[in-house]
């Protein structure tokens, strides 16, 4: 039975210490030169800017969900025309959500390190590709 808390209490401590990280991360939105803001509409039309990283791959753009909060993501698969922000250039994008060979040659190219998907608590990982409109 001792053990069985012990294991209870090390799943609690590690489930609050994902949550904090995403907490930490979507309140402070960290920007670099790798991170571009994407701004998506929700079903009440309104506005919801998001700092993701930035990624590349046969010349064309990239953003992936590498979180479990991940509205951002949901609102762009329902209206697809999004707005990005990057080297203080805005343009007016086509969110495409991305599948198979291409899904998987993105994610080999960005591969996350183990401590990035232990913090985050391994969420699935999905890709969209930016289209300029």
């Amino acid at each position: 039975m001792k053990t069985v808390k012990i294991i209870a209490i090390l799943c609690l401590v590690y489930v609050g210490i994902v949550a904090a990280f995403e907490s930490l991360l979507g309140y402070f939105q960290p920007e670099g030169q790798s991170t571009l803001v994407i701004t998506t509409t929700d079903e009440d039309g309104i506005a919801n800017d998001r700092v993701v990283a930035r990624l590349e791959s046969n010349g064309q753009l990239y953003v992936a969900a590498n979180h479990w909060p991940r509205a951002w993501y949901n609102h762009a698969l329902e209206n697809p025309n999004v707005q990005v922000t990057f080297d203080g250039e805005k343009g007016t994008y086509l969110a495409v959500p991305v599948t198979d060979e291409e899904h998987e040659r993105v994610n080999s190219e960005h591969s996350l390190g183990i401590v990035f998907r232990i913090l985050t608590g391994f969420p699935p990982r999905y890709f969209v590709r930016l289209d300029p409109r």
